[in-house]
C-alpha cells in the first residue's frame, strides 16, 4: 500500500517517543545528561562513517580523499541561502506553537528538543529515496528499516532532551508524505550519482546536529537544509567530481 512507509515511520517516532518519555521520567538528570552525550556521541559516529565513506576511496594501495571542494561549496551556498530564508525561525515557531498547542507551555526544552530531533529524523537520503521507492513501487522496506533506527533514537532523545522530540513525528510524517505523493516527478532527478551526493551533504548535516548534542553548541543546522537540494542539482553539472 502505497503511504504505508511514512505511516509506519511516523508510528515508530511516536511509540519511541512515549517509550522515552516515560523512562526518562525515572531517571536523574545527571542520566539524563548521559544519555544525551551518547546519542550525540552516536549521530556523530554515524555521520562520520557515512561522509567517509563518500569522501575517501581506495587506489592503487592508497587511500585517496575526493569531494572536499564539492563539500565546501555546497555548505556554504547552501547555508547563505538558509539564512536569508530564515529556515531555522521557521523549525522554531513550528516548535513554539506546537508546545502550546500541546499543552506544553511550561516546558523550557520543548522547542530546541523537538528541532534537534525533527532535523534528525528528517535528514537523509534514506528519507527521500525510501518515500520514493514507497510512492512508486509501494516498496515501504526502506521507510521500515529507518523506522525502527528512528524508533531506538527518539526513544533515547526523549528520555534525555525532552517530549518535543516525540513531535518530531509530525514533520516525518509531512516531508515522506509529500515526497512518497511526488515520487513519480522526483524520481527521475535521483539518479545514482544524485543519491550519493545527496546521502554525503546529508551525513555532515547530521554530524553537525552531533556537535550539537554533545557540545551544547547552536549551529543551525536548519538553514543548512538547503546544501541538500544543491547537492542534488550538482549531479547534473558535468564537470563536478
Amino acid at each position: 500500500m502505497i503511504g504505508l512507509g511514512t505511516f509506519i515511520n511516523s508510528v515508530s517516532i511516536i511509540a519511541g517517543g512515549l517509550i522515552g518519555h516515560f523512562a526518562g521520567r525515572l531517571l536523574k538528570p545527571d542520566m539524563q545528561d548521559a544519555l544525551n552525550k551518547a546519542c550525540g556521541v552516536s549521530v556523530l559516529f554515524i555521520a562520520i562513517a557515512g561522509a567517509m565513506e563518500g569522501m575517501l576511496r581506495i587506489e592503487e594501495n592508497a587511500l585517496i580523499s575526493g569531494q572536499s571542494m564539492f563539500v565546501v561549496l555546497c555548505l556554504t551556498v547552501g547555508t547563505a541561502i538558509g539564512e536569508l530564508l530564515g529556515i531555522e525561525r521557521g523549525f522554531e515557531r513550528l516548535g513554539e506553537w506546537l508546545k502550546y498547542k500541546s499543552g506544553n507551555g511550561r516546558d523550557p526544552d520543548f522547542t530546541d528538543s523537538f528541532v534537534t530531533a525533527s532535523l534528525t529524523v528528517c535528514i537523509g537520503a534514506m528519507a527521500i529515496v525510501g518515500a520514493i521507492r514507497d510512492g512508486i513501487l509501494g516498496d515501504c522496506s526502506m521507510l521500515a528499516v529507518k523506522a525502527v533506527l528512528d524508533f531506538i533514537l527518539i526513544a533515547v532523545m526523549t528520555s534525555s532532551m525532552g517530549k518535543g522530540c516525540v513531535f518530531s513525528a509530525i514533520p516525518v510524517f509531512i516531508f515522506e508524505g509529500s515526497v512518497t505523493l511526488l515520487a513519480r516527478l522526483l524520481a527521475p532527478f535521483m539518479t545514482g550519482t544524485a543519491i550519493f551526493y545527496l546521502s554525503l551533504i546529508g551525513t555532515v548535516l547530521i554530524f553537525c546536529i552531533g556537535v550539537n548534542l554533545v557540545w551544547d553548541k547552536r549551529i543551525r543546522v536548519a538553514n543548512m537544509l538547503p546544501a541538500m537540494l544543491l547537492a542534488v542539482l550538482a549531479a547534473y553539472l558535468p564537470w563536478i567530481s
